[in-house]
């Protein structure tokens, strides 16, 4: 058994909570409301050239990598977050809070893989625990591992839902699992999901994604039975999630309620800080389980998510991205030990069981990554230092947006930093009429969002889309600092 020591960089001396305040949400509907009712206000015409030709200057092999990509891959591209405008970036070291491409362009890094490096990336104390694992057993024996134990246990201490767990290959497979759990353990079969989240790619749920109310426009492939018991309801609409709770029940009932707890999209649609203990309560009342989704809240919003903060216990809870602090085979589902004994796995065990799997699911390089990356959260407080760092920056940011009186909007749940500047995902979906105006509306504020997004690249900043940003317990005052003075010279080209 390996014996290395851990790895024990200086703690920081801040030890605050995740999420220092939460927003006012009818504040920032009312300012959403505000942004996408008037003219956009993208990068000038005469400065996008500029931004562009840093591109042609400075990032000749990502271009030709990205060019070469294309003839291989479709479009190039093998997963949403790796695409930018004009082209993808290609990386070359990852390491705290920089990104250095291929070129040799160093970047802040808030996009941090899309949330799972809490701790910044390529920490020390979990890479040589990796290293270590790779060299005893390598990454994967198919057998049981010491770390797949720990790990759960380290989880089933923090969460308070979570009193067993089962470790998958994804967030898109465990959402699968949790559907399919829900639905083994109630013998009902419809789920009600917040419309405009994104819950992975199962063919149930490529359904009202991004943005609520749009039902099946994304399912191209899918037939429509596979979305034949899924149904979406506007984020803090507590009436019309009641309203398809009663029709359910004629109909044999619902499974589940399933939502991202800080509201789609990460927050995107922030919901007010009691909707999760209503929804709680109607599906007490109407008998249907309630399922987190803490992709990208498990562990970044504390050590123990969402669940935690909000005070609210969900009957089952789908991890993914910061389980394993950014290694692969990241993903999870939680819950109550009488729901999760339907996983039980092995042949012929139960006559009530969900079926699930995957070879390479708890395996010991994710695992022992895991545990070491949740064990060294605990004790920094990443958590907090990170919501420190998005604290910091989000005030930044609203003094450059009300300084150079823009209507872009900025807040921030934590580490977890929105800003919203063409409004893309905010477009008003209520009704059908608004539906069938939203194509060209959407297409042209998402060619800002991605003009956005390459003007902070050329400004050596990498974010999510252009419109999201995850600080990590690596943004120190100085990182904030120098971050936000490449905001404003991004701004000042507006």
């Amino acid at each position: 058994m390996n014996t290395l020591a851990p790895v024990r960089p200086e703690t920081p001396s801040f030890t605050g909570p995740a999420v220092s305040t939460w927003p006012d949400t009818d504040a920032l509907y009312a300012r959403f409301a505000e942004l996408v009712s008037q003219p956009m206000r993208p990068i000038r015409p005469d400065a996008m050239p500029k931004v562009l030709r840093w591109f042609d200057e400075h990032c000749a092999r990502s271009r030709r990598l990205a060019e070469q990509a294309k003839a291989v891959i479709p479009g190039g591209v093998q997963h949403n977050l790796a695409f930018n405008h004009p082209f993808s970036l290609a990386m070359a070291r990852a390491e705290g809070a920089y990104l250095t491409d291929i070129d040799g362009n160093r970047y802040i890094d808030f996009l941090q893989a899309g949330g799972p490096t809490l701790l910044g990336s390529n920490h020390p104390a979990v890479r040589e625990r990796v290293h270590a694992v790779i060299d005893d057993c390598g990454p994967v024996t198919g057998l049981l591992h010491e770390y797949e134990v720990k790990l759960a246990e380290l989880v089933c201490r923090h969460m308070p839902g979570v009193e067993m767990l089962r470790l998958l290959g994804s967030g898109t497979e465990a959402v699968m699992g949790a559907v399919r759990l829900a639905r083994t353990h109630t013998g009902r079969k419809w789920i009600i999901k917040i419309g405009g989240a994104y819950h992975g790619w199962s063919d149930q749920l490529v359904y009202g994604m991004r943005l609520p109310k749009t039902g099946r426009l994304e399912a191209t492939g899918i037939p429509r039975g596979a979305t034949g018991h899924t149904q979406e309801c506007l984020p803090n609409d507590l009436e019309e999630l009641r309203r398809k709770l009663r029709w359910n029940r004629l109909r044999g009932g619902t499974a589940a309620v399933l939502l991202e707890p800080l509201g789609p999209e990460s927050g995107t649609r922030p919901v007010a800080k009691d909707y999760n203990a209503q929804v709680r309560a109607l599906c007490d009342e109407f008998g249907a389980l309630l399922i987190f989704d803490e992709v990208v809240t498990g562990f970044r919003l504390g050590m123990g998510g969402a669940q935690a903060y909000f005070g609210v216990t969900p009957d089952i809870t789908v991890l993914g991205k910061c389980l394993t602090g950014g290694y692969p085979m990241a993903g999870a589902i939680g819950g109550k030990r009488e729901i999760m004994m339907s996983l039980v796995g092995g042949i012929g065990t139960t006559s009530k069981r969900a079926f699930v799997g995957g070879t390479l699911s708890a395996n010991p390089l994710s695992c022992v990554a895991g545990y070491h990356a949740l064990l060294e959260a605990e004790r920094i407080n990443a958590a907090g230092v990170a919501g420190r760092a998005g604290d910091r920056l989000c005030r930044g940011l609203e003094e450059i947006i009300r300084r150079r009186g823009l209507p872009y909007v900025t807040y921030n749940m934590g580490s977890i930093v929105h800003l919203q500047t063409s409004g893309v995902l905010l477009l008003d979906t209520s009704s059908l009429w608004k539906l069938l105006k939203l194509k060209d509306e959407a297409k042209r504020r998402k060619h800002m969002m991605e003009e956005m997004g390459a003007a902070y690249a050329a400004h050596g900043l990498i974010t999510l889309a252009g419109s999201r940003i995850y600080t990590s317990a690596a943004d120190t005052d100085d990182v904030i600092d120098d971050a936000l003075n490449r905001f404003d010279d991004v701004f000042a080209l507006v």
